[in-house]
């Protein structure tokens, strides 16, 4: 009798979003059966334009909708195999999920220093690691070092996205939830901060969940990508491919006849295209 060989499975995902909908105010549907997976140690990109739902996808994770009136209505999210929609986002801090918020949210009357140890305040796991840990910070962005007695408010935008990663960093997170990290800022800082991400990513196996417009940068550092459109995903795929696509870049880039459409409208256009040729 001939032995079966057991068929190796698929890791599960680190984060995994299966089909939310999501209600602000008890009637504006933002979200409408939006999926996606992270893998564990991966960099994941959800792109779209503004008002795509990015930001609303990254707060259901997170559970911080709820200060803005907003509810996941129907799917699930799934953290490290268990699901979360219930849990509190204190709780997932701890359990190492945390957002980067838009626009950073720095504590301007506080130093940059102090911005960045308020990022340990959930460890339990003593002074000495936590100090440990402010040097990692520092050794990944030396500008912060250098500016650590500076009062953040009066800092720049790239010193602040800094400041806000780092802040993030000092909790010992698995998962970071990066939104719109490109936002105001030069095109120079821009891929310092996304090189620093990757490094993040390939040296601490940190993943990341990163919202972003930017899509040519987002799609240079990511492993998969995900289009959002008017709350729905309307494309996904590899990042290499998603960036030759043709239709991607006549959405992103406007190129087509007309003006900027919609990534709907382009692909109708092509439909129709094939079905008359």
């Amino acid at each position: 009798m001939v032995a079966m060989q057991a068929v190796p499975q698929a890791a599960a995902p680190l984060l995994a979003v299966n089909g939310i909908e999501v209600i602000y105010n008890h009637v504006i549907l933002v979200l409408k059966g939006v999926s996606l997976t992270v893998p564990e140690g991966g960099v994941v990109a959800v792109l779209g334009a503004n008002g795509a739902g990015k930001t609303t996808t990254l707060k259901a994770i997170s559970r911080l909708l709820k200060a803005e009136r907003g509810e996941v209505t129907k799917g699930s999210v799934e953290y490290r195999g268990e699901r979360i929609e219930a849990a509190s986002p204190s709780d997932l801090v701890r359990r190492g999920l945390i957002q980067v918020m838009e626009g950073r949210h720095c504590f301007g009357h506080l130093t940059i220093e102090e911005n960045l140890l308020t990022g340990a305040y959930t460890r339990r796991d003593g002074q000495g690691q936590v100090a440990a840990d402010l040097d990692k910070v520092y050794a990944y962005f030396p500008r912060l070092k250098e500016r650590r007695r500076a009062q953040a408010g009066y800092t720049s935008g790239g010193e602040q996205q800094m400041c806000a990663i780092g802040r993030a960093l000092m909790s010992n997170p698995r998962m970071i939830l990066l939104d719109e990290p490109s936002m105001g800022l030069a095109p120079q800082l821009v891929e310092e901060i996304f090189e620093i991400v990757h490094r993040l990513n390939r040296e601490a196996g940190v993943s990341f969940l990163v919202a972003e417009q930017n899509t040519n940068m987002a799609l240079r550092y990511a492993s998969f990508g995900y289009i959002l459109e008017n709350g729905r995903i309307v494309m996904d795929g590899p990042a290499d491919s998603l960036r030759e696509n043709s239709d991607v870049k006549e959405f992103y880039l406007g190129l087509g006849e007309g003006g900027r459409q919609s990534f709907r409208d382009v692909k109708h256009y092509r439909r129709r295209k094939r079905w008359l040729a």
